[in-house]
């Protein structure tokens, strides 16, 4: 099981956080498509959600964002934070939930891991453990062909 499909305390999301998470952040991304904000750090700004985490009890939501096309990432999460209510307001109107949960905004940064493990994975000293040379291996190793030879000849 992932790191994602799990709460704080270690212990797996229930089926209804995940699918209510994914109806925020559908609903989300619809919001942002189409409105426009008078804040300068949102105006203009792509902003992508990747994961929206909600708390068991369903009060509390994170959503995690990456802004597109190399905007500061803490001054729009700020100004998303600063919206969150207006946010709120709008998937009260879209969701069938009995209340909806206060929303949070965090940068995302796995995006950035992901790309600090891939350097890792291409330097030169993994690079050399991963292309190893043959001769450490012995000379005896299994070749299938001739033992399917050697088999069809014991019968």
């Amino acid at each position: 099981m992932s790191a994602n499909s799990k709460n704080r305390s270690g212990t797996p999301r229930s089926q209804r956080q995940l699918r209510v998470g994914e109806e925020i952040r559908h609903g989300m991304s619809e919001i942002l498509n189409r409105t426009s904000f008078n804040d300068p750090h949102l105006e203009g700004v792509i902003i992508t959600i990747s994961e929206v985490r909600i708390s068991p009890d369903l009060k509390n939501a994170t959503a995690f964002v990456v802004p597109l096309g190399g905007a500061d990432l803490d001054a729009v999460t700020k100004s998303l934070n600063k919206a969150s209510s207006f946010f709120r307001r709008e998937l009260s109107h879209m969701l069938r939930l009995r209340s909806c949960p206060r929303i949070g905004f965090e940068a995302d940064k796995s995006f950035d891991e992901a790309a600090k493990i891939n350097t890792i994975l291409q330097s030169e000293n993994v690079q050399q453990d991963l292309h190893h040379d043959d001769d450490s291996y012995p000379d005896d190793s299994l070749d299938i062909e001739s033992h399917l030879k050697d088999g069809e000849a014991d019968e």
